[in-house]
């Protein structure tokens, strides 16, 4: 059946991420699940030996964050780069989630937060720097004024937004171009397309799109929550109860029965169709495994129609999926109160 998982490795090609000039891989890897969240960490030499030879492969955009870990994240990725992958990579990190798990995007903490990734990174300048989530007692110009600075200094060349709203882009983009925004979108998590996916377009911003299968569910469908470790994060997420995975089989069963039909496996028609979403859409899927990374990039070769993205968006309609993609309040999430106007910034 699985024609695609068997088939000679696919050439990543090159896309323009945004407006502003960055150059990155199609297809992104997202290094999160190598150091925290997903259960217990694999000894750093395998998640050494995937960062190369996802790089060897052509996935060139490695993205991680000061708040994994925190902090072992960006020094795993240093330990990479200092093994001679410096130049051969686009990276991405992200600031805005203190130890304690406050969001903080004061110009104070933004510039101390670039200081300390650029030490455990081992680098001069960072090619993609986000607000991984935004700080809602801070208005966002303030924020975007720092990283403006950065930007003049040369520690960052590029700029972005995570889960931020449609609002707050336009107004952070207005202080500072932005480059790119990561959402999070797949088949089962499309509420960015009613307003912040038309906005990026309007402004020229790229569109990276983390957990694209669904945080493993596209991949392995319900069976999935049986083998998640006590310290998974999914097993405290709405969409992983069981009332609510009893509800979402079906999706998994119509992406399976699909898939088998164009043989591929579901992780690459899932990723299949955040491909064909545009060529502004960088998917970044993680793994921990070599023979997961290679399923995952040859879903470049998947071809889908029209009428199939029709079909597979059908079986995942918003008022579909059942459950929420975090706990309500959590910090996570764009859909929040807007920032404060700037006229009411007093600087400490």
């Amino acid at each position: 059946m699985d024609t695609m998982a068997s088939a000679a490795p696919v050439f990543v090609p090159r896309m323009k991420l945004g407006s502003q000039g960055l150059e990155v891989s199609a297809q992104g890897l997202g290094c999160m699940g190598m150091s925290v969240a997903y259960g217990e960490r694999k000894p750093d030499m395998d998640l050494i030996a995937l960062l190369h030879h996802a790089v060897a492969a052509g996935v060139t955009l490695l993205d991680t964050s000061d708040s994994y870990g925190p902090h072992t994240n960006e020094i795993l990725i240093g330990k990479v780069l200092q093994g001679g992958l410096r130049e051969k990579v686009e990276l991405a990190t992200k600031f805005g989630v203190a130890d304690n798990w406050e969001v903080r995007g004061d110009p104070a903490y933004v510039r101390a937060a670039c200081e300390g990734s650029l030490a455990r990174l081992g680098i001069d300048c960072i090619h993609l720097y986000y607000q991984i989530r935004i700080d809602k007692n801070v208005p966002v110009e303030i924020t975007m004024g720092e990283i403006k600075k950065l930007v003049e200094e040369g520690k960052v060349k590029y700029v972005g937004l995570s889960e931020a709203s449609a609002s707050t882009i336009r107004r952070a983009h207005a202080v500072h171009p932005i480059t790119a925004t990561q959402l999070e979108w797949s088949l089962w998590s499309r509420d960015v397309e009613e307003e912040i996916i038309p906005t990026c377009r309007e402004l020229g911003i790229g569109i990276v799109a983390y957990s694209p299968l669904g945080r493993g569910f596209l991949s392995s469908g319900p069976k999935l929550v049986d083998t998640l470790s006590e310290n998974d994060f999914r097993k405290n997420l709405p969409r992983f109860q069981p009332e609510n995975m009893e509800k979402n089989a079906a999706i998994f069963e119509h992406v399976s029965e699909m898939a088998a039909r164009k043989g591929c496996t579901p992780s690459q028609l899932a990723l299949a169709w955040v491909h064909h979403q545009g060529n502004d859409v960088c998917p970044i899927p993680g793994t921990t495994k070599i023979e997961n990374f290679n399923q995952n990039v040859r879903a470049l070769s998947v071809k889908l129609t029209s009428e199939e993205m029709a079909e597979l968006e059908s079986y995942a309609a918003m008022d579909v999926v059942h459950g929420d993609r975090y706990l309500k309040n959590h910090p996570n999430t764009w859909n929040d109160s807007e920032t404060p106007p700037l006229s009411s910034w007093k600087p400490t």
